[in-house]
């Protein structure tokens, strides 16, 4: 369904924010640990990996440690993992479940700030140009239904296995040409 909403956008490029060893030691609660350590992560990004390839879309895994704490609209240094000098502070905080406040205590949406910012670790190796990210392509998401289209019985059998929707935001305007597919980015 995520290739197939690719090919219809004209999406080229697939840029998957990764952690090694995300799982591991986790703490958040028995019952959280349990469900959480469950899904299989790796099993869905090698999976789409595999359809990139198969499809021709460009598919990019980054590290994505810091992502949601450093802010994107602040232009924040984004260290990789265990490169983080002692002096760095971020500007912005996440002040709750889906909202990341800026330094001008602007709020955006988390997820999407999380994902330009997971953007912005690769933009130098997919040359991308994030000029066009600003606060209102963060702030407020569009959603889209990828079950829409696919008949009941389906979508019933797939609830408990994936989500019902997937979350982009207007940062799929911005354009990157490698061959004759332009590039948009989801998340």
């Amino acid at each position: 369904m995520v290739i197939n909403y690719c090919f219809s956008h004209r999406i080229g490029n697939i840029v998957f924010g990764w952690n090694t060893g995300q799982k591991d030691g986790i703490d958040i609660g028995k019952k959280n640990n349990q469900n959480f350590v469950q899904i299989p992560t790796a099993r869905l990004k090698k999976r789409i990996e595999e359809l990139c390839f198969y499809y021709g879309i460009v598919f990019t895994e980054t590290e994505e440690s810091y992502t949601s704490r450093s802010s994107f609209l602040d232009n924040d240094l984004l260290p990789k993992f265990g490169e983080k000098p002692a002096s760095v502070k971020f500007s912005g905080k996440r002040i709750k479940r889906g909202l990341y406040q800026i330094k001008n205590g602007q709020t955006v949406n988390a997820d999407t700030h999380g994902s330009a910012n997971i953007l912005k670790k690769v933009k130098t190796q997919l040359n991308l140009d994030l000029t066009k990210v600003r606060r209102g392509a963060l702030t407020l998401p569009k959603r889209y239904d990828l079950y829409k289209n696919l008949n009941k019985l389906y979508r019933k059998r797939c609830e408990g296995a994936f989500l019902t929707t997937f979350t982009t935001s207007a940062l799929d305007s911005f354009v990157f040409q490698p061959k004759e597919m332009s590039t948009k980015t989801i998340w």
